[in-house]
């Protein structure tokens, strides 16, 4: 299972990994918003192939999430997700919001290039 998953599944522990992948991978095929002002079926289909097959990939419990996923997450749980990039000397912090609406709550994973990890 993708570390991204397992950490969200750490603030989300009435779920799954599997069932947050999942859910993730509904709202993505639902072509609900990731991004405003572009059609999330037109994002998914850049990585690559079409937006069914990017979903196919992501419902793979080999296949690694990322800011896509993050943000479909917030959007979905109407929280703000903090990614503290700590890759090489790079230290920063990317937040991600919900795009419609006000986060209820704020998490953070730590996010080393390779590996997530939720930040307690």
């Amino acid at each position: 299972m993708s570390c991204l998953f397992n950490s969200l599944h750490f603030f989300i522990p009435s779920m799954s990994p599997l069932q947050i992948r999942h859910k993730i991978c509904d709202y993505l095929q639902q072509n609900k918003p990731v991004i405003d002002g572009i059609e999330t079926s037109v994002l998914l289909s850049l990585e690559n192939g079409s937006a069914e097959q990017y979903v196919r990939r992501m419902r793979s419990p080999s296949t690694w999430g990322g800011a896509i996923e993050i943000q479909a997450a917030c959007n979905i749980w109407r929280t703000s997700i903090i990614v503290q990039n700590r890759r090489g000397r790079e230290n920063s912090d990317i937040e991600f919001l919900p795009v419609k609406g006000v986060a209820q709550s704020t998490v953070a994973v730590r996010w080393t290039g390779g590996h997530y990890e939720p930040v307690a």
